[in-house]
């Protein structure tokens, strides 16, 4: 009898651990934290039930009651964001960072630049990059420290003031080309790439170029990625846009770019035929000096003169 209940015992027993690590294993698979409140139960119907409606509601209970605010608002941006409610998260995200702790401030602004590209609003984009870019001049970035950590597709990773700054302008940038104001946009990718280069902000510097007809130095930009001199060119998406753009700008080139380049003026029928002359004594100067269609407009060029 002892025996039997004693086994009796162990069988709950492991029952009990298998079904403790049964739960465990499937709060790591779906990424869900452990508990019940509303915060959970927001991010359970986020990420295992799908439902994004019933997760916004759960976090509007969340950050009402108080329980992980700093993660509610912002995941509950996010979502907002997915199903085209971005306005509304705009106005939550402002309304209640107040409830937030210092440390979240910097990643909800994170969060609202990418909300005002979603829909458009550059202007607010612009002046709330600057007030990020003013706050690292000033030191109080990252809450004084040189690194902080960022997470990107679950991933935990280490980014550095310099590395902020230039993704910062790399966002001011490209806000600045949604006015479109080229010129400005090229000052502040040269600058970003001077901070830390990459390929994408090359490419988009070249752009701005492309823009202003300025096709020289776009060309040469765009080189440094195709030719990969620059960090990120390994990238496909990089190099097959930069091949683009350089597409682009062999499209663009003027006849007066192409006569720089050939050494004569194609609307001058004297000067074409001169300039082809020449091409030809180079190109193959053992040959007579003119091709036979040259010949035959001779011949009737001079009656045509008297």
């Amino acid at each position: 009898m002892e025996a039997a209940a004693a086994a009796a015992g162990s069988s709950r027993k492991c029952s009990a651990n298998g079904g403790k690590k049964e739960k465990d294993l499937f709060h790591v698979i779906h990424k869900v934290p452990a508990g019940d409140g509303p915060y959970v139960k927001a991010k359970h119907a986020q990420l295992v039930q799908r439902d994004p409606e019933a997760a916004i509601v759960w976090f509007w209970k969340a950050i009402n009651a108080g329980d992980k605010v700093d993660s509610a608002l912002k995941d509950m941006a996010v979502v907002m964001k997915q199903i085209d409610r971005t306005e509304e998260a705009i106005e939550a995200v402002k309304s209640f960072r107040g409830r937030c702790s210092k440390q979240a401030q910097e990643s909800l602004d994170n969060v609202l630049i990418d909300l005002y590209k979603k829909c458009g609003k550059v202007e607010e984009q612009i002046e709330l990059i600057k007030r990020k870019l003013r706050l690292i001049y000033q030191g109080e970035a990252f809450n004084g420290k040189p690194t902080k950590t960022a997470r990107s597709h679950g991933k935990k990773f280490q980014v550095s003031v310099k590395q902020e700054t230039s993704r910062l302008l790399g966002n001011l940038g490209w806000a600045y080309m949604q006015k479109p104001n080229y010129i400005a946009a090229e000052v502040v990718y040269q600058k970003a790439q001077m901070i830390d280069p990459d390929a994408n902000k090359a490419c988009n510097l070249a752009l701005c170029l492309i823009k202003q007809a300025r096709y020289d130095e776009a060309r040469s930009v765009l080189l440094d990625v195709s030719q990969g001199r620059l960090p990120g060119s390994g990238d496909v998406k990089s190099r097959s846009r930069a091949e683009e753009l350089l597409m682009e700008v062999k499209s663009r080139e003027t006849p007066d770019e192409l006569t720089d380049m050939l050494g004569f003026n194609l609307d001058e029928d004297d000067d074409f035929v001169k300039g082809l002359e020449k091409l030809m004594s180079e190109w193959a100067p053992s040959r007579s000096k003119r091709l036979p269609i040259f010949e035959e407009i001779s011949s009737f060029r001079d009656p045509l003169t008297c």
